[in-house]
């Protein structure tokens, strides 16, 4: 029983750590409301439309308790879900299964003051192309 409790923290730590490197962020310098304008903005600016803004952060906050956490991962936390028709249709058509990433996202999240924003890494391939929109996105929003 001991191996199996010392098995599952490893896989958990790895799972943590690989999950770091899942994501892109990149520092922004500003307040958080600047940052979610900015993000909103530039993706809208590129006649793209947004499908959902999930309130990640007001979610944790609001279910800390019930879940018995007292952790505050995050002040303030928003990830903005948006697709591209024609990007979305590229991909899919060089793989069906591309599907499993749409919508895409991209976050904007203050934790112990800092502001970043950031994305998704993608596989190698065609998701790629979506990776490097997000890249543009997050790139424009952060100047």
């Amino acid at each position: 029983m001991k191996r199996l409790g010392w098995l599952s923290a490893l896989v958990v730590t790895a799972a943590a750590a690989q999950a770091g490197e899942e994501a892109v962020t990149y520092p922004f310098d500003g307040e958080f409301e600047d940052a979610t304008f900015a993000v909103e903005s530039a993706i809208v600016g590129r006649g793209l439309v947004i499908d959902y803004v999930s309130h990640t952060g007001e979610m944790l906050a609001r279910t800390a308790a019930d879940v018995g956490s007292d952790v505050e991962l995050f002040a303030e936390a928003d990830i903005f879900l948006f697709c591209s028709a024609q990007l979305s249709r590229e991909v899919m058509e060089a793989d069906p299964m591309n599907i499993a990433y749409c919508p895409y996202g991209i976050f904007v999240a203050e934790r112990a003051g800092d502001i970043m924003i950031g994305y998704r890494k993608y596989p190698e391939g065609e998701m790629q192309k979506v990776e490097a929109l997000l890249a543009d996105i997050v790139q424009e929003a952060l100047e």
